[in-house]
């Protein structure tokens, strides 16, 4: 039971991963996506007269249960399975992080970002707010999200969800040196 309390090794975790693909393939002929299950719940819970929540969403019940079982999975593990020894960060990632001020690793997410002071702030609310509406409306704006376009849609090899994926990358990449770093320092 221990060896499930720390991170599997890419070898392991990218195949588990990737067998999800084909699983799904051949029990239903379903594809892999978390994204459109907002879809499906706001399309089960609005009466709403709006043109986009109007399909059958009962035909794709079986992925609110999937995310359903991703959010217990999640509860679980982190009640059962949590390590509770501080995060390893890379001693280079950790003098880059203190020079915004970010010192505490001891959980997943910095304490000095995301704290109840700091989401009444701007950098909070440009983080959480700003950063949230951005994700969701790329996702929709690239026809799904991370896990669609990158693992069921390559491995299906579509050309639009390469092209997601390059975007996502370089979007990726373009936070993470340039537009977050200038963030941290408001």
């Amino acid at each position: 039971m221990e060896f499930l309390k720390h991170p599997w090794p890419w070898y392991v975790a990218g195949p588990l991963i990737g067998l999800i693909v084909p699983i799904l393939l051949i029990i239903g002929n379903k594809s892999f996506g978390i994204s459109s299950s907002l879809r499906h719940v706001c399309a089960a819970c609005l009466p709403a007269n709006i043109a986009f929540f109007k399909y059958d969403w009962k035909k794709e019940i079986w992925n609110l249960f999937f995310v359903f079982g991703i959010a217990m999975g999640g509860m679980l593990a982190m009640l059962l399975l949590s390590n509770p020894a501080d995060i390893i960060v890379n001693k280079k990632l950790a003098a880059e992080m203190s020079t915004y001020g970010i010192t505490d690793f001891s959980s997943l997410v910095p304490k000095e970002i995301i704290n109840w002071s700091q989401l009444l702030s701007l950098k909070g609310f440009l983080m959480i707010v700003v950063g949230g509406f951005l994700v969701g409306f790329g996702t929709r704006y690239a026809g799904g999200c991370t896990s669609g376009h990158a693992i069921m849609g390559m491995s299906t090899l579509q050309w639009p969800s390469l092209v997601a994926t390059c975007c996502f990358m370089m979007g990726g990449i373009l936070m993470a040196n340039f537009i977050l770093p200038f963030i941290l320092k408001l």
